[in-house]
């Protein structure tokens, strides 16, 4: 006898296929444990989050505070301002001198570290992070001739390929900072230290140089092997970014590694060079009159933003930071106050409840 067929028999069959096996894992019956919150349970952990946070907050906030820092703005948008000439006429490549002077009210102790900031500066542009070309940073020769269509509109110039090409290092900071004591109208220059303010695999694993038989001024330069040129608001090329070390040009130029890491915010800081202690006797700076030298080639006033120096030194936490003092008190005080006022309402209407639910 001939069976009917009918399209709901299949329905059935992709339906009773589709159910989970009957284990506990897919039928979610897998033993499973889950925190009763009581009195005695809930008040003692508000207590001692309480205690524990306040502590390390206060010493947090306090080894903050001990940290010696100055910023100095030499935007030069105020009439008065030392550098104003040069912030009213600057332009990229084009180079201004202005001196700042400015006083320590107090010895600076260890090493002290230089940076520069920058406000309204906004690196954190999808468009701008992304504007770069890492194989061409790593020292790839193919992506020199040919970078990446992410550096756009920064990666040819005059039919050449830009190295470094994109929007980061077309705007490298290039501000020259140099600082000087000043003893009876004498001025002494402060020994700044340029090498080793980038991350350790930043200078040894993200940017490296092209290798080959020649100089590095040869691989970059349009006669050479690549045939490359600089980007649009350089005023020089990669490969002569400091005369004065060899072995700090090209991709490996530690300024330049520090810029390239991008900053999250629209005010930053970047370190910019680092003041050794040398003598164990002498702070490292003395109080007293200084002058901060500033060869003036980074124009701001295009976004409206500012810049400023930074002198600051560090603790084992790091730098100056309140912030995170301010928290670990804010957090340890309000769990101490809802500890309070819980135990109170327990105490009060605790027994109440228990004496209701006994006579029920």
């Amino acid at each position: 006898m001939a069976t009917s067929y009918s399209p709901k028999d299949d329905d059935v069959h992709q339906h009773r296929s589709r159910k989970p096996d009957n284990t506990a894992f897919k039928q979610q019956r897998l033993p499973a444990w889950q925190p009763i919150l009581t009195a005695g349970t809930v008040l003692p952990a508000f207590f001692i989050i309480g205690l524990v946070f306040i502590p390390i907050g206060i010493g947090l906030f306090v080894t903050s505070n001990n940290i010696k820092e100055m910023e100095i703005d030499y935007t030069g948008t105020e009439i008065d301002s030392p550098c104003h000439k040069c912030a009213v006429n600057g332009t990229w490549n084009t180079t201004c001198e202005c001196v700042v002077p400015f006083q320590l009210e107090h010895p600076y102790e260890g090493n002290v570290f230089m940076y520069y900031g920058l406000s309204n500066f906004y690196q954190n542009h999808r468009r701008y992070v992304k504007s770069r070309d890492d194989s061409q940073l790593n020292g790839d020769k193919s992506s020199l001739t040919n970078p990446s269509k992410e550096c756009e509109p920064y990666r040819t110039s005059d039919g050449l390929p830009i190295a470094p090409c994109g929007a980061i290092a077309n705007s490298l900071f290039n501000d020259t900072l140099k600082l000087y004591y000043v003893d009876n109208g004498t001025e002494t220059e402060i020994t700044l230290i340029k090498k080793g303010i980038a991350w350790w695999t930043d200078k040894n694993v993200k940017f490296r140089n092209p290798t080959g038989d020649y100089n590095l001024s040869y691989i970059f330069t349009a006669s050479g092997i690549s045939g490359t040129t600089k980007p649009v608001n350089w005023p020089k090329p990669v490969y002569e970014l400091d005369p004065e070390e060899k072995d700090n040009n090209g991709f490996i130029n530690e300024d330049f590694i520090v810029w390239m890491r991008t900053a999250a915010l629209p005010t930053f800081r970047k370190l910019y060079r680092l003041i050794e202690k040398k003598d164990s006797l002498a702070p490292t700076l003395q109080h007293g009159n200084y002058t901060l030298h500033v060869t003036y080639n980074y124009p701001v006033d295009s976004f409206h933003g500012r810049k400023r120096m930074i002198l600051s030194t560090i603790s084992w936490m790091g730098g100056k930071n309140p912030f995170l003092g301010m928290a670990y008190i804010t957090v340890g005080s309000i769990c101490f106050v809802l500890g309070v006022v819980l135990l109170f309402i327990h105490h009060k209407y605790g027994n109440r409840n228990s004496s209701t639910e006994i006579t029920n």
